[in-house]
């Protein structure tokens, strides 16, 4: 079926509910990456064969990830005209009981974490069904109750595989709001309002970005995603594509009309073949929609979107090196200007932005600038989706309002420490972040603060270190990483973290000098100041901050005879 109405959009809508919300029980797995590592998987394939074996009248589906990774596999029951359940850390021997008692209108209550509501898209608000009052409200769950889900509203909720599930939400309704009635240059403007900002680290403003990409003469340009998540310990961007991808294609299509660019490209490691594999599918579902391709929504647009797989080089993170990978070179830096709205892919001016970014665009276009702008803080607006991963409690994907204290997340939404230990420190920004002591998680999470005390916002990986952590180990990790990365097209970069890695070998070891901490200092001011590209500029950030916040763990690795 081609949309080309909103009657047509409408029909699928309805149809989507209808798998959604089922006449008949419908179960649903948890099985983005987080769940198959625990059985997801397994466990999809167990209920499967017992609803064949049975010929129960239950629909089991895929679902991606709601967030709450440590409480996998999640599996959300939905009954009809009784609240829809979440049920965690499901195991396989679950499987007969959760489909028997589901045939009876019930649920295990002994694996319910709480009950989902169902989110009016219209008004945001959340509304409850009936049943199971005695399990516990979504938002009673610390974890949950102090995000505002914006790009994960509806992950681990719908079939990622399945496009109807999608349309079923809501989705697809802003691109055809904005391909029917909205013209181009009143898309960036309302981009422009909304105060979006880039969620891949930098932050640069996306309306302005798309402006200057219009404005860029030539009639043959690109938008790409950067779907190179690279950093240890980060995993949003492959969440969110695992687990709504169609999030992103709509996104990408309402730049692309806004930008009148004809041609998208999702740039994507290999080492992310689900995400890959949902992206593909989801790609040719649009394409049969006729959301993509030719004459898209009877609006006289033109516009689709290739996948393009890079080999997992963290470098290839930075635009230019982006940019030479897509176009079958060694994935190397370059020198700007001219920057990419200039002169990008193919020598085409290109519009660049990060997965998160483009997963914004419909809630803008749908709800409006000043709903959106009305989140977060002045000057950084709306929502950021960090992985909460290391040391701490519960682990998992965490969306809140830019402005959020860095205590906010790691204490009430990840518990503090794991295993009840104290919590010494955060990094963020990956290996391109800092390192921040306790005593300043009074922080507001935004692009300016988190710069004031040393560090970055990054792509939004959260590394939560406890009382037992080494610092200096810290430091070494990243500075190992960061040297074994580099593509060694600059002297700073490539000789620098080299010999960095080498004085903090020689510390730890005990063998280390006070003058060997004055000389960390000064060749990371250095590499920080004369590297070429982003990599090489930001990669001291772990040792300037470890060496500011935590000195005294250098010095008690300084002997006697080193001093």
């Amino acid at each position: 079926m081609i949309i080309r109405s909103q009657a047509d959009l409408e029909s699928i809508r309805k149809r989507g509910l209808t798998k959604i919300q089922p006449n008949h029980p419908r179960i649903g797995i948890g099985v983005s990456s987080c769940g198959i590592a625990v059985g997801g998987m397994a466990l999809y394939h167990r209920m499967q064969e017992i609803i064949q074996n049975n010929s129960h009248d239950i629909l089991v589906v895929k679902s991606g990830c709601i967030g709450y990774c440590k409480e996998e596999p999640l599996v959300s029951v939905y009954i009809p005209g009784k609240s829809q359940i979440l049920l965690h850390k499901v195991s396989i021997d679950d499987a007969e009981r959760i489909i028997s008692l589901a045939c009876k209108g019930d649920i295990p209550q002994d694996l319910a974490l709480c009950r989902i509501p169902d989110w009016d898209h219209i008004t945001g608000n959340l509304v409850y069904g009936d049943g199971f009052e005695s399990v516990p409200d979504y938002g009673e769950i610390p974890f949950f109750s102090h995000q505002k889900k914006v790009i994960l509203r509806d992950c681990g909720l719908i079939n990622p595989e399945d496009i109807d599930e999608y349309i079923g939400i809501g989705g697809y309704f802003a691109a055809f709001k904005a391909l029917t009635s909205i013209p181009p240059d009143t898309i960036i403007e309302e981009v422009k309002k909304s105060g979006l900002r880039g969620r891949g680290g930098a932050g640069f403003p996306a309306g302005l970005k798309w402006e200057i990409t219009k404005k860029a003469p030539g009639s043959e340009k690109f938008i790409v995603c950067n779907a190179d998540e690279g950093d240890p310990g980060a995993y949003m961007n492959r969440n969110e594509m695992e687990s709504d991808p169609h999030m992103l294609l709509e996104g990408m299509l309402i730049g692309a009309y806004g930008m009148d660019v004809h041609e998208g490209l999702i740039y994507i490691r290999a080492e992310y073949p689900l995400a890959i594999k949902r992206l593909t599918l989801a790609l040719d579902q649009a394409r049969a929609y006729g959301l993509l391709g030719k004459n898209i929504l009877n609006s006289g647009f033109d516009f689709d979107i290739q996948i393009a797989t890079g080999a997992g080089a963290f470098v290839c993170g930075e635009s230019t090196a982006l940019v030479a990978s897509i176009e079958g070179k060694t994935g190397r830096p370059r020198l700007r200007p001219p920057r990419l709205t200039e002169k990008g892919v193919f020598g085409r001016p290109t519009d660049l932005n990060n997965v998160e970014t483009w997963c914004n665009v419909p809630v803008i276009i749908g709800k409006g600038a000043a709903w959106y702008s009305a989140i977060g803080t002045k000057g950084n607006t709306g929502t950021k989706v960090f992985s909460l991963v290391g040391k701490v409690d519960n682990v998992g994907m965490v969306e809140v309002p830019l402005g959020t204290s860095l205590q906010t997340i790691i204490y009430d939404i990840g518990n503090g420490g794991a295993l009840g230990k104290g919590v010494k420190a955060v990094q963020t920004g990956g290996p391109s972040g800092g390192c921040i002591p306790q005593r300043l998680f009074d922080t507001p999470v935004d692009f300016e603060n988190l710069n004031k005390v040393g560090t970055m916002m990054g792509s939004g990986g959260l590394v939560v270190m406890d009382e037992d952590t080494n610092m200096v180990d810290i430091a070494r990790y990243f500075i190992n990483f960061a040297s074994s990365e580099s593509c060694g097209k600059c002297v700073p970069c490539r000789e620098g973290l080299k010999h960095m890695l080498l004085i903090l070998n020689r510390i730890i070891a005990g063998k280390g000098t006070q003058n060997d901490i004055k000389l960390l200092q000064e060749l990371s001011d250095t590499v920080q100041k004369t590297s070429l590209c982003g990599l090489g500029q930001t990669a001291p950030n772990p040792v300037l901050t470890t060496l500011k916040y935590f000195i005294e763990e250098y010095d008690q690795l300084i002997t006697p005879e080193g001093r």
